[in-house]
This record gives C-alpha cells, structure tokens and sequence, in this order.
C-alpha cells in the first residue's frame, strides 16, 4: 500500500482526523507577522491553512491525500475562506512561486524524503520570508506520550538544522532550534509530549 493510500484509508472519516483549530505553535509563531502569501506543506485536512486564510494571508496547502485535501476544502468552504489547495508529494513537488511564509507541521518520513522536503520548504521562501517546522522530537519515543513509534522517521533540532544548513540556501537563518514540551490529556491524566520546533528566516533583499 502506497503512502498516499494509506492517509486517504486515515482520512476516510466523516469526522476529522485532527482538530479543525491550529496546531498550538502556529498563532504565537506568526503573531506579528504581515499576512501575505502562505505555504503549508503536508496540509493533511487543512487546519493550518485554512486558519492563516482566516486571518488574512493568502494561503496554499499541499499535500499526497486527496481525502485529506477533500476535507480541507470543506473545511475552508465552512469557514468562507479561499485556499489554494494542492495534491503532490512534498518531497518532490517544485512550486512555481515563491512565498513569504511556509509552514511544515509534523512531517514524518525517513530521513531522505524530510530531507528532501525540508529543502523544498527552504527554496521556497521569498527574500524575508518565515519558515516553520514542527515536529515529534525522537526523545518523545521514551520521554513523552504519542507520536510515530518508529525511531527512523522521528528527528531533533540538530537534524532539522543539517538539512537546512545543507539546502542550498545561503542566505536562510536559523533563529530558533529547540525542544518544547506540549501538554496532552489523556484518559490516565495530562501526559507531556516532546516537539521539536525550528524558526528560520530568509534574508531580505538589499534596498
């Protein structure tokens, strides 16, 4: 079974998968920011997108799941927002414009494809763009609670920070690579679950 087969079998609920509000780390990272164009890259259902169309950016949602990207469209209709919605492969879709925001929330795959994607997600900033990745941290597979449970597609800082030190953009800049914990309830009580999140920018244009 193919990966893309196997998120549309995840996907194929009538409830969503993921809640329909924005991944926690999303609103404080662009807080301050001036809505523009948007990257999100492996949008699943669409939450991330559909929420920074909401508060003004023009945003754009990729991802491999035509059920997920189904129910990001009813997602966004619901919302009355526009999203321009995507079907491919991050790790190999090139678009043809660059923006001045890309997000990439919790992409799971093993380290060629990441590194491939994360790549893709770099030479897709516009000069003084934002770049946001999150992730399960590999220490969540012992220390915390949910998450994969496979150790090769799991990454840290440090990984996170050698593929985009080795995208072939010289002029990104890493302004925060670190561990955070997230509280998740669960039937035995809050549980903490250990993320990774990295900030990077693109440098701005000279004049």
């Amino acid at each position: 079974m193919s990966d893309d087969t196997a998120w549309d079998q995840r996907y194929q609920t009538s409830e969503f998968v993921w809640k329909t509000d924005p991944n926690r780390f999303l609103p404080p990272e662009v807080e301050g920011l001036v809505p523009a164009s948007a990257l999100d890259l492996a949008c699943g259902e669409g939450r991330n997108a559909v929420w920074l169309a909401t508060q003004g950016w023009s945003a754009t949602g990729v991802d491999f799941s035509a059920v997920g990207l189904d129910k990001a469209a009813r997602l966004a209709e619901s919302n009355r927002v526009a999203v321009d919605w995507v079907r491919a492969d991050v790790t190999e879709w090139h678009p043809d414009r660059l923006f001045d925001l890309v997000v990439v929330f919790y992409l799971h795959v093993p380290e060629a494809q990441r590194r491939a994607a994360f790549a893709l997600a770099a030479q897709a900033l516009a000069p003084g763009a934002t770049l946001l990745i999150v992730g399960h941290d590999l220490a969540n597979l012992a220390d915390g609670v949910g998450g994969p449970r496979d150790p090769l597609v799991l990454y840290t800082p440090h990984d996170v920070r050698g593929d985009l030190e080795g995208a072939g953009v010289d002029d990104l800049v890493i302004d925060r690579a670190e561990r955070v914990e997230r509280p998740v309830e669960t039937d035995t009580g809050t549980r903490v679950a250990i993320d990774c999140i990295i900030r990077a920018h693109r440098a701005a244009a000279p004049g």
